[in-house]
């Protein structure tokens, strides 16, 4: 069972000082706190966090803007976990080497934006990294079927990627059910993770489902104490 906490993209929620206790309620504000990011780190490393998942967006395939290879490289220079990353991008092949020399352990598309999926995820895999697909909730379970064979990792969306604190999807475990079958007859030792609305009362059911990765943000930076709530997590999972 693995478990990281996702940060560093915008929502609307509650946002919490260096100590992970709560101010204001009610202000948009950045999930892991962009005024200190080496302390956002801290914590959730602190609390057991196995890899580090940041989200790209660009305002087009996603309604929502985050930032690019820059960000990253110096997040690299924060943690020795692993940086997981996740393309909500367009045209994501013209950045490929840029994520890799930024210093992406893993990079994760959309099988929406790839016009040639076998081939990007073949190019991630030339850059040294490991290669991730992923599908939006309204998007086909078979259309995962052809690049399962060369993936090492397979994200499902439970909710429509764009922001922070959205409720999980509640038709999304026959979901997952359904991709944790392809996935153990095309290519088992792939992970399968899940991403969007993921927290302490839905956690049991999605592992139940067969994922063995968790993304989660909000249900960890919402909370006073962020190591505390990353532990709970963890053991609401297994």
């Amino acid at each position: 069972m693995f478990l990281w906490c996702k940060g560093l993209q915008k929502t609307k929620g509650t946002d919490c000082d260096q100590e992970g206790r709560e101010q204001d309620p009610d202000c948009a504000v950045d999930i892991a706190d962009f005024r200190d990011l080496r302390r956002s780190i801290e914590l959730v490393e602190r609390g057991g966090a196995d890899w580090i998942h940041v989200d790209v967006m660009d305002g087009h395939f996603v309604p929502n803007i985050t930032f690019g290879p820059i960000l990253i490289s110096a997040l690299r220079g924060l943690t020795r976990l692993p940086l997981d990353t996740h393309l909500m991008i367009e045209n994501p092949d013209a950045f490929l080497d840029a994520f890799k020399r930024a210093g992406c352990d893993r990079l994760t598309v959309h099988v929406e934006t790839c016009r040639h999926l076998q081939r990007t995820v073949d190019r991630i895999k030339e850059l040294g990294m490991s290669a991730g697909v992923t599908l939006n909730p309204a998007t086909p379970v078979s259309s995962l079927k052809e690049v399962l064979p060369f993936v090492d990792l397979v994200l499902v969306m439970t909710v429509n990627p764009g922001f922070g604190g959205q409720k999980f999807i509640p038709t999304m475990p026959r979901k997952i059910r359904q991709v944790a079958e392809l996935v153990s007859e095309w290519n088992p030792k792939a992970y399968l993770e899940v991403d969007g609305g993921v927290d302490e009362h839905n956690a049991s059911e999605i592992v139940t489902s067969g994922a063995n990765v968790l993304v989660a943000g909000n249900a960890i930076f919402s909370k006073k104490n962020i190591p505390l709530a990353m532990r709970n997590l963890r053991q609401a999972a297994e």
